[in-house]
């Protein structure tokens, strides 16, 4: 029996004027080729809403999974999910669900959830949506099509979240922790937690932010009880996060 067959879309002028160098295709390819999925075509298409629309047609219709990277963010020319969602005819608001996680998301950063940030929060009637450990925003499935972030640690995270629900797996669960130490601080304890725990996925994300650095610690998997017990752990390594 053949494999399932997969295309990636890569969105936005940043990528295409080299300002900013794509590195979701690679890591997609990696993680797909674990599962059995075959990635069979890459595009790349600008901020664009009829290209994307295009795109989305055309690859959707020949493949069996398509990834789309980028445009899902507060900003003006963040147009994918609209025109994921005209792709498939299908209406597009803000949904209450992905509304709710972001406003709780900033509240605890103490940040305004103001009228740009809430534009992630609209998703297309009938989505799933994806979930993002990182930083929330969350990303969504329409028909065979799977849209999430441009930025890596983000793309990342959400492929993780999407791929068990595509190879027949047990549903995955996650839990984050927010650690404020650079990478090189946490990765020998992180390396012993994740050897000791080797039952689960335990990933690092990094971030800096206003010159401090840091990673977002996700630990998944299909057992609540073990991804508990794990997390507790790390929070104990590191109390002050």
């Amino acid at each position: 029996m053949a494999n399932p067959t997969a295309a990636m879309l890569v969105i936005g002028d940043e990528i295409l004027s080299g300002r900013t160098r794509d590195s979701n295709m690679h890591y997609l390819a990696q993680q797909l080729t674990k599962q059995g999925i075959d990635l069979r075509e890459a595009r790349m298409v600008s901020d664009d809403q009829a290209a994307i629309v295009a795109a989305v047609k055309a690859l959707s219709a020949t493949f069996d999974h398509v990834f789309t990277s980028g445009g899902i963010g507060p900003t003006h020319d963040d147009i994918t999910a609209d025109a994921v969602a005209a792709a498939f005819g299908a209406s597009i608001g803000v949904r209450q669900d992905a509304y709710d996680l972001l406003a709780a998301h900033y509240e605890r950063q103490g940040s305004e959830f103001n009228e740009a940030r809430q534009r992630m929060a609209r998703i297309p009637e009938g989505a799933t949506l994806i979930d993002n450990p990182v930083s929330i925003a969350p990303g969504f499935t329409l028909g065979n099509v799977h849209v999430m972030a441009g930025v890596p640690s983000v793309f990342e995270a959400m492929v993780a979240s999407v791929l068990p629900t595509l190879t027949g797996g047990a549903p995955l669960l996650s839990q984050s922790l927010r650690i404020q130490r650079g990478e090189g601080e946490i990765a020998g304890p992180l390396s012993a937690l994740a050897a000791e725990f080797a039952d689960l996925s335990i990933g690092s994300y990094p971030f800096q932010k206003d010159g401090v650095y840091g990673a977002n610690i996700v630990i998944r998997g299909s057992e609540g009880a073990r991804v508990d017990a794990a997390m507790t752990r790390l929070a104990a390594l590191f109390p002050e996060s």
